[in-house]
């Protein structure tokens, strides 16, 4: 089939390349001609594991193309997919959507016949609804039908959820779009997941959901690990306890700094305003952002306890900035917090990350970037763990104490045993462990 992606950002580049794997004829469309330049010469603008050697693959093969021309891409087209941004909108919370209705009046000056509009952003109950009188407002006469489809992509995994994901998702209110649709995900019926087929509403409403609940896993351990710290427990073996239930699961149950990037902080956000205009204020997930948007600057806190109650002077080693592991996204990352805490108090912040360091630059002026974890805990009065990659899982503890002024470590990942810390002569900090 022919497909259309507005929008050549992560979801939109990653969902490009890996339809265009499935088979179909896929074009990337970008307004930004640096990007689209870039990705013309083979340049990944993003750090996903995978993207860059899939890209390659499928332009190599003609199955993928970028372009500035909405117009070109768009005509002819059997499905146009939506994946422009929708960040929380200033003042209010709300997820911005002029992105999404400015692409839907040029789409519908575009479409040439019959076509699949599908939104792939994030968006709030009743933006399809939207979409379609927006569209049949400038081509009164096209037919067309509207689709919600929202992502579940893991930044660090995005190609292997888009290719072998848990559901999808699909709200659409005719048959021929559903079969549509059904088509364009045909390829993945060998593996067996489940095509779900919803009304557009509540597609919309169930990525929210999904979101929401993840948030709130998170928030309800991190909150655990705090009692835990209070009361003498362990919180990686309540989670495990907890974990091994089914009706439960194990995943989204790390006690960590609080969760950050993309989705979780604008979707939870989002999903309040939009309950509380609804009359059916969401009192937990109210609850949730607040208690993490809080714990991130927490976290600062505790590396100034561990250095004896002042920062003042001191240097102050952070090894990972990204959000979270094998990405370079800084959106929301609880380091932006902590550094700018911090800072405030008068500390000397030097920093590591494998990749997010660019991202990161802009984000943290006052920040010392250095080249490696051991560059980075030299002559360090405390080296804290703020992101959990592979790199930092097997440092050489004898060399980073050799070159730390004092061996401080606080460990906002819970990646070392206190135990192991203890043996090499660290003063060692955790979250929610004795």
């Amino acid at each position: 089939m022919r497909i259309a992606m507005i929008g050549s950002g992560y979801v939109g580049l990653v969902s490009g390349a890996c339809l265009a794997d499935f088979g179909h004829n896929v074009t990337c469309v970008d307004k930004d001609e640096a990007r689209i330049a870039k990705l013309e010469r083979g340049q990944i603008p993003i750090f996903e594991p995978g993207l860059e050697d899939l890209v390659a693959a499928n332009v190599r093969q003609k199955r993928l193309s970028f372009t500035t021309d909405l117009k070109t891409a768009v005509a002819g087209a059997d499905a146009v997919f939506i994946a422009v941004g929708t960040p929380s909108r200033r003042g209010d919370g709300h997820a911005d959507l002029s992105y999404v209705y400015g692409a839907s009046r040029e789409i519908a000056e575009a479409i040439t016949g019959y076509c699949v509009i599908v939104t792939k952003s994030t968006v709030p109950v009743g933006t399809g609804d939207e979409v379609e009188r927006i569209i049949a407002e400038v081509r009164p006469d096209l037919e067309f039908a509207v689709v919600s489809n929202p992502e579940f992509l893991r930044e660090g995994a995005a190609i292997s959820d888009f290719k072998r994901p848990d559901r999808i998702v699909v709200g659409a209110e005719t048959e021929r779009a559903r079969d549509v649709m059904s088509e364009i995900y045909r390829p993945l019926y060998l593996n067996q997941s489940p095509l779900v087929f919803t009304g557009r509403r509540t597609s919309e409403l169930t990525k929210y959901a999904a979101n929401a609940f993840l948030a709130t896993k998170i928030t309800f351990i991190n909150e655990i690990a705090d009692l835990c710290e209070r009361v003498g427990a362990n919180v990686q073996d309540v989670a495990r306890g907890i974990g091994l239930d089914k009706r439960i699961g194990s995943k989204f149950l790390h006690a960590g700094p609080g969760y950050g990037g993309s989705c979780f902080p604008k979707d939870t956000l989002a999903l309040v305003r939009t309950a509380q205009e609804a009359g059916a204020p969401m009192q937990i997930v109210e609850t949730v952002e607040r208690v993490n948007k809080a714990r991130k600057t927490n976290m600062a806190a505790r590396v100034i306890a561990a250095c004896g109650g002042s920062v003042e002077g001191k240097k102050i080693g952070l090894l990972g900035l990204a959000f979270k592991p094998n990405t370079d996204d800084m959106r929301d990352a609880p380091s932006l917090d902590i550094v700018d805490a911090l800072v405030a108090a008068g500390a000397k912040v030097h920093a590591f990350d494998p990749e997010a360091m660019e991202q990161a630059r802009p984000l943290m002026p006052g920040v010392i970037f250095e080249e490696d974890a051991y560059a980075c805990a030299r002559r360090a009065d405390v080296l804290v763990i703020v992101t959990e990659w592979d790199a930092f899982r097997a440092l050489d503890l004898a060399q980073v104490k050799e070159v730390m002024r004092t061996p401080v470590v606080v460990d906002l990942r819970n990646i070392y045993r206190p135990q192991d810390m203890k043996r090499h002569g660290f003063t060692y900090s955790s979250i929610g462990r004795p």
